[in-house]
């Protein structure tokens, strides 16, 4: 797609990475029970002046009922009669004040069941201007692009056995060693593999025991 470990943001790198979403085979989750939401994968500009091709990532404010301070991808809910990608994109812009429009949107990838009731929808997103973010103080306390190149070493994935569960706990390692685990963990190296031309299924990688309400 690009150079080892070079991602510019681009036409060209956009235009591949849409046809590499546009052709994954997206496995959707169809069984009952678990509450429908959606995440968004936005693709900016990288922040250091390297011209490359990053994503947001934020850290969720103190006061949160649910998951506070983690790690996370804008996302939500999906309230009714919503598509994945209209609560995507409701969610981007409810968090980080940010307006995309649907032609904007590159692709799904897989659900993702969560411990805590979930399925979780990714929709992949260009944005060429991440100017103009205005943080909801409510639900985001701080707002992160990471580079696409500094997820894509073999040192920047973690898997890991417990007692708890036959399934491996994956890790991410993200901004300056922090490690951030699944739901959003597993998703972003779903979007990694692609990013690298494989398809590789993640809804068998496993939430840390904390995350299990």
């Amino acid at each position: 797609m690009t150079s080892a470990m070079s991602y510019p943001f681009s036409a060209a790198f956009r235009e591949a990475l849409s046809a590499r979403c546009l052709a994954f085979p997206r496995i959707a989750h169809e069984g009952e029970g678990l509450k429908r939401a959606a995440v968004a994968i936005t693709l900016v500009e990288a922040d250091d002046g390297s011209s490359q091709t990053a994503f947001l990532l934020t850290r969720r404010a103190a006061q949160m009922r649910a998951h506070a301070g983690q790690w996370a991808l804008p996302g939500g809910r999906c309230d009714p009669g919503e598509t994945f990608e209209q609560a995507a994109l409701r969610e981007l812009e409810e968090e980080l004040g940010l307006h995309l429009p649907p032609q904007n949107i590159l692709g799904v990838l897989d659900d993702y069941p969560t411990r805590s009731g979930y399925a979780i929808t990714p929709v992949v997103a260009w944005l060429d201007n991440a100017g103009e973010m205005r943080l909801n103080p409510r639900e985001v306390a701080s707002a992160h692009r990471i580079r696409l190149d500094s997820i894509q070493g073999d040192d920047a994935i973690e898997f890991e056995t417990i007692p708890e569960s036959s399934r491996p706990v994956i890790r991410l390692r993200v901004a300056d060693d922090h490690r951030i685990h699944a739901p959003t963990a597993a998703l972003i190296y779903q979007f990694r593999e692609l990013i690298a031309g494989r398809v590789t299924r993640v809804a068998d990688l496993e939430q840390p025991v904390f995350a299990w309400r």
